[in-house]
C-alpha cells in the first residue's frame, strides 16, 4: 500500500476508535518518504489539521532547481484549495522555497492564507499551514485547515506525485 491508503486506512480506524484529539498521525513508504498529519478533529467525512508534513529523504540536499521544480509543479497541480497557491519566495542560500496563497483570502477582519515551505535541508520536506492575520493587530496567527477525507487524500496524491 501506499502512503494515500494507508493515511485512508488510519483515518477511517481513528475515526471508529473514536481517537481522542489532537493527535498526530505518521505513515511512511518503502522508499522512506514520511507523511506527518496534526489532527485536531476528524469525523467520518472530514478533518481539521494544524500541519501536514512530508519528509522525502531523496530530497535532502537536493539542487535549488529540483525545489523550483517542485515549487513549480505543485503551485499549477493544486488548485482546489480555498485559495490558489504560488512560489513567493526563493532562497537558494538555505535551500527553501515558499510557496503561499495568491492572492490570500482577504476578509473584513483581516486575511487568510495557506504557507507551503519546501526545504533541502534535513530530510527534504514540504510542510503545509494555515495562517490568519487581524487588521490593525501585528503578527499572525496559525489556524486549522479543514478538508473532507477525499481534498486530503487528493493532496497526498498530488504531492506524491510532484515529487522531483
Amino acid at each position: 500500500m501506499g502512503l494515500r491508503d494507508d493515511l485512508e486506512q488510519r483515518l477511517r480506524s481513528l475515526h471508529a476508535a473514536s481517537a481522542v484529539m489532537p493527535m498526530s498521525v505518521h505513515v511512511s513508504d518503502a522508499s522512506g518518504i514520511t507523511l506527518q498529519l496534526d489532527l485536531s478533529q476528524l469525523d467520518s467525512m472530514s478533518c481539521a489539521f494544524s500541519e501536514l508534513s512530508l519528509f522525502v529523504p531523496k530530497l535532502r540536499n537536493a539542487p535549488f532547481d529540483v525545489l523550483k521544480r517542485w515549487a513549480t509543479a505543485l503551485s499549477q497541480r493544486v488548485s482546489y484549495l480555498l485559495e490558489k497557491i504560488g512560489p513567493l519566495e526563493f532562497d537558494p542560500k538555505n535551500g527553501q522555497v515558499l510557496i503561499r496563497s495568491t492572492p490570500p483570502n482577504t476578509l473584513s477582519s483581516g486575511t487568510q492564507y495557506y504557507e507551503i515551505m519546501l526545504s533541502s535541508s534535513g530530510n527534504g520536506t514540504f510542510v503545509l499551514k494555515r495562517f490568519k492575520s487581524i487588521a490593525g493587530q501585528p503578527g499572525r496567527q496559525a489556524v486549522d485547515i479543514q478538508v473532507t477525507h477525499e481534498v486530503l487524500l487528493k493532496l497526498v496524491d498530488d504531492l506524491i506525485d510532484t515529487i522531483p
